[in-house]
């Protein structure tokens, strides 16, 4: 009978540890909460060359409607090694992850970044287009 007691006793204990440990919210691959929110856009984008600094001549123009992204890099900007950097609504994330340096000296083949919304339910794909400033 004892050997019983004790074998509900372990059976309720690791019951109770396995729904203390369930999580609250749902997260995606990426280990990012996953919420309700539907928007799904670009708010503003950075470029940056190999030291860091900023290699736009002016503001990036950002089309929500368009999905476009296009900026105008300074003559000389070495392309193959430049780090962009979007701002996207909350709770939404990018495809693919940026993980370091990005070769952009390809301009008849813009670049394409996906913007997933917080529900994870909408993707809007934004074409990103460089131009080079004239000498």
């Amino acid at each position: 009978m004892l050997k019983y007691i004790r074998l509900i006793g372990a059976v309720m204990l690791t019951a109770t540890a396995m729904l203390a440990c369930k999580e609250d919210f749902p997260v995606d691959e990426d280990g990012l909460l996953i919420t309700g929110r539907t928007q799904c856009y670009v708010s503003n984008f950075e470029l940056l060359g190999s030291d860091l600094q900023t290699v736009r001549t002016k503001n990036a123009v950002v089309d929500t409607v368009a999905q476009t992204v296009d900026v105008e890099v300074f003559y000389g900007t070495d392309l193959k090694n430049l780090r962009p950097q979007f701002s996207l609504v909350t709770d939404a994330k990018l495809e693919p992850k940026i993980t370091g340096k990005v070769d952009f000296s390809d301009l008849a083949n813009p670049k394409k970044y996906t913007v997933i919304s917080g529900n994870r339910q909408i993707k809007k794909t934004y074409t990103v287009k460089i131009t080079v400033q004239k000498p």
